[in-house]
């Protein structure tokens, strides 16, 4: 972007590195003419070119002078830039009213410039004096100097914010429509039913009280109809179950169904591979592969207060994994798949006599109850572990 913008002036600046981030903050907002008064450490500045981050092409245009006087002199509105009072009898502006009238001075054909001082000490009377206005900055009184390139950035960004009328380089997409109230009230009416299904709206006397602040949250989003598609898939993902695999796993639930069975035929009754590494290894893979039933079960046994931190799930107990394993109450719960066959009941049975010699109380249930009835299972383990072994 090209705009014709006034004239920034760095009086005797001391470091190279100063000029550069100066003309860095030219570049931010459009400013391309830079004139340079007698550089303390000559120029070219290698030092500059490095500071400017991709602003060479306002190096590369630098005008020289050996005076304030010559490198003001073609210009017909001057401001200058201080944090000192010069007790001069001449108009004290902000950065933005600067600007404002810098934008309209260029705009009937004038030539505006501004001058920044030295970094450590300023202007000098003499060269305020030559100056339309003086350019202050609302800025903490007891320490207000500022770096020379961010007094060069401030007038940068309000002179821009005048040429370009505020405008922003970007604003949010628009991806999709708004969503209807059609769309909206339907659903409204999902998320409500799967709520009902939980019992969340209660008690029923505060029940439409609540349903209007729920309304009020979606409404107040002003959603999108993707926003509503989105939020219609969580809600259905969240009502119906994740079915499919867990974390790390590649499985769903009957896919690990079968890996069970097929895990069991080959054990031939006596459990896995005595190999510890091996043992561990089949654990995890069970355990990133879980069935519908033991997803169910296990979500019980970490949330209910009855059982939360007192069961493991797929644990080698000695060269056995059982399904879950409590090591303080000495329970193991195995869980039946619906259609097992002889040898994977045998293998079972091989494993329930293992753990047994090993005084574990062995709790076996129905994956098809875990589903129908969670409840009524977590009542048989609760009295088990209620039981004294």
């Amino acid at each position: 972007m090209s705009l014709d913008g006034p004239i920034v002036i760095l009086v005797e600046p001391q470091l190279g590195e100063n000029i550069g981030m100066a003309a860095r903050a030219m570049g931010n907002f459009a400013l391309s003419a830079l004139r340079i008064v007698n550089p303390r450490d000559g120029w070219p500045n290698i030092a500059a070119q490095r500071a400017a981050a991709g602003a060479d092409h306002i190096l590369e245009k630098v005008e020289l002078f050996d005076t304030v006087e010559q490198a003001v002199a073609d210009l017909d509105l001057l401001l200058a830039t201080t944090a000192r009072p010069h007790d001069q009898a001449k108009p004290v502006v902000g950065p933005e009213a600067a600007a404002s009238e810098i934008a309209g001075h260029i705009a009937t054909g004038g030539k505006a410039g501004i001058l920044f001082g030295r970094e450590r000490w300023g202007l000098t009377n003499e060269e305020v004096g030559l100056s339309n206005r003086i350019i202050t900055f609302p800025v903490n009184p007891g320490f207000a100097s500022l770096n020379l390139a961010q007094a060069v950035l401030l007038v940068g960004y309000e002179w821009f914010k005048q040429a370009t009328s505020g405008a922003l380089p970007h604003a949010m997409p628009e991806r999709s429509e708004r969503a209807s109230q059609h769309q909206m009230q339907a659903f409204f009416d999902n998320l409500v039913r799967e709520l009902d299904k939980v019992e969340f709206l209660r008690p029923a006397e505060k029940r439409d009280t609540m349903l209007v602040n729920l309304r009020n949250i979606f409404t107040r989003m002003e959603p999108t109809k993707q926003d509503m598609h989105t939020l219609h898939g969580v809600i259905m993902a969240i009502a119906e179950g994740r079915k499919g695999p867990a974390k790390g796993g590649v499985l769903d639930g009957e896919q690990a169904t079968r890996l069970r069975a097929l895990l069991a035929e080959h054990g031939q009754g006596g459990g896995v591979p005595d190999s510890g590494s091996t043992v561990r290894g089949l654990a995890r893979l069970l355990r990133r592969n879980p069935t519908d039933a033991e997803r169910l079960l296990w979500q019980a046994l970490t949330r209910d207060r009855r059982f939360a931190g007192g069961f493991k799930r797929q644990t080698p107990v000695g060269r056995h994994i059982p399904d879950f394993v409590s090591f303080p109450h000495r329970i193991a719960i195995e869980l039946v798949n619906p259609g097992e066959g002889e040898t994977i009941a045998a293998d079972r049975a091989s494993r329930r006599a293992w753990l047994e010699a090993r005084d574990y109380r062995v709790l076996e249930i129905r994956a098809a109850d875990v589903e129908r009835d969670l409840e009524a299972e977590l009542v048989r383990l609760q009295g088990m572990i209620g039981q004294s072994p």
